[in-house]
Parts: structure tokens; sequence; C-alpha cells
């Protein structure tokens, strides 16, 4: 089973992210060799990456094998089979997209019927990126949207050109990132931010990136580290609490985020703050 979540004892699912308007999934296949394949249904839009293993794949009259680094595609109501004529055990990252981004992406019907990529280097490495956003329990839905991107732009044969955005949309850019810079502290994915700008995601993500400079998953952990190092630098509350309060779920991802960003670890940054400030207490007195 690629993509779609069924009840096959096959392969082995685990929902990274459920929301629309993009869901990531993991799946492990563990068929036995020349097990007997039998027809399935996409039931909806989805680009997957093959990470490990291989498999082989029928659709729409169609044969492919697929190894590491092959992206398949899905077609709702498009049946398909999954053969493991050559090897066991697969490993597969997929992202299933609502009706309403798919609509939203502008690109033709025939680039989502159900088909395989042979392996693409522009397509691996953001695959790999969007599971390193999985690992780090951050941004995934950004990274899986960059991924699809990617895809429609390859298939289509040639990169979408990048159009100047308008007065409108850079105000809208601006006016979100203070909004993401006012509420660092909540979570936020990039639906939700999508919807303060007015825009769909895909359409959020290209502008907001030409105009800010950056993603705005990007930015708002920006913004979260910038709250952190303040709160470090201010009080003496534990480091867990400031994660929490500067709006990190994850507290290994708050201390591996701050020390790329830093060089330092909260607390060595804590204790940096605290040198800096008694050696300005000093000079003060000293001037006195």
């Amino acid at each position: 089973m690629r993509g779609e979540g069924s009840a096959y004892s096959g392969a082995m699912t685990t929902f990274v992210r459920t929301a629309p308007p993009i869901a990531c999934f993991e799946y492990r296949c563990t068929a036995r060799l020349h097990e007997k394949p039998f027809a399935e249904c996409h039931h909806g839009h989805s680009v997957s990456l093959v990470r490990k293993g291989s498999f082989g794949y029928r659709a729409r009259g169609r044969a492919y094998e697929l190894v590491a680094g092959s992206t398949l595609v899905g077609h709702p109501g498009d049946e398909y089979s999954c053969t493991h004529d050559h090897v066991c055990g697969d490993e597969c990252l997929s992202f299933r997209l609502t009706p309403a981004l798919v609509d939203s992406m502008g690109a033709h019907a025939e680039v989502w019927h159900s088909r395989a990529i042979p392996p693409l280097p522009q397509l691996m490495v953001l695959g790999e990126l969007a599971h390193a956003a999985i690992e780090g329990r951050s941004g995934v839905d950004e990274a899986g949207l960059r991924f699809v991107a990617r895809y429609l732009e390859l298939v289509a044969g040639r990169r979408q050109r990048a159009s100047v955005p308008s007065a409108h949309d850079r105000r809208r850019a601006v006016e979100t990132a203070l909004w993401l810079e006012n509420n660092a502290d909540q979570p936020i994915d990039l639906a939700a931010a999508a919807r303060q700008s007015g825009l769909s995601e895909f359409h959020f993500l290209r502008v907001f990136e030409r105009v800010i400079g950056v993603t705005p998953h990007q930015y708002l952990v920006r913004s979260r580290l910038r709250r952190a190092a303040r709160m470090l630098a201010a009080d003496s509350r534990p480091i867990t609490d400031v994660a929490f309060d500067a709006g990190f779920g994850d507290l290994s991802n708050f201390v591996r985020s701050f020390r790329r960003a830093a060089g330092l670890s909260p607390r060595r940054f804590r204790q940096a703050a605290q040198d800096v400030r008694k050696i300005c207490q000093e000079r003060l007195a000293a001037r006195a």
C-alpha cells in the first residue's frame, strides 16, 4: 500500500501529520518475496518518495519498478497493485493533498495521473529534507509542500518563473510576518499562517519567501529563538520553561536549534549573558 493508509497487512503506517491541506505518512512494507499482488485504489492525490528498498507498481495499464529515490504519484480513483519480485521490505514517505490544494497549484490534470518517476536528485534531496523535518517535529507541512511543488516544476519541464509580488501581496507577506512574530509562542502551522494572509498555502509559501527572504517556518523558528535568547539573558527560569514559553514544543529540538544558531548551548548562552551583565555592572560601579 503506497500513500493511502489501508488495512493492508503488509504495510505499517505512521501518521506523521494528518491536518489538511497536506497530510504526511510514513509507510514500511513487510510483504514477503513473490507475495501475490491484489488490486487497491488511491483515495486521494498523493506524491511519495521511496526512501529504502524496491517494489513494482502497476497502474493505468503501465508497469514500473521503483527503487530508493523513485517518486510515486497517486490519483484519486485509480486502481493499482504492488509487486515484490526482487527484494522484500521498503519504506516510503508520502504526502496526500486535499483537492483544494491541488486546484490552487494550477497544474494540468495529466501531472496528477498515477505514475512513477525515476530517481531525480531534485526530488531526492527535498524528500530527505522533509524527512529531517519529521524527525525534528517541525515544519513538516512546509517541507512537504516544497517537495510536491518541485515535482510539479520538474514534470512540467520548466521551472515556474518567479513573478514579482504585487504591492498587495507584499503587504500581506509583511503583515503575516508581524503576526508570526507576535504569536510565535503559539502552535502555528502553514495552514494557519496562510489563512492569516488570505492566500492559499501554495501561493502563500511562494509569496512569503520572495518578499521576506525566508520561508514562513524559518521565520517562525527564528522568532522563537529570539524570544528564547531574551528570556535566557533576562532571568533564571528553567531552560525547559524557556523552550515552551518561546513556542518550541520539544526540548531537544529547541536545544539543537539554539546551539546551531548561537554556537552555544542554552545553558552556556545564559552564563555568557550573565558574565556580560556582571562586567557592565562592575564598570559602572568603578565610574561611580
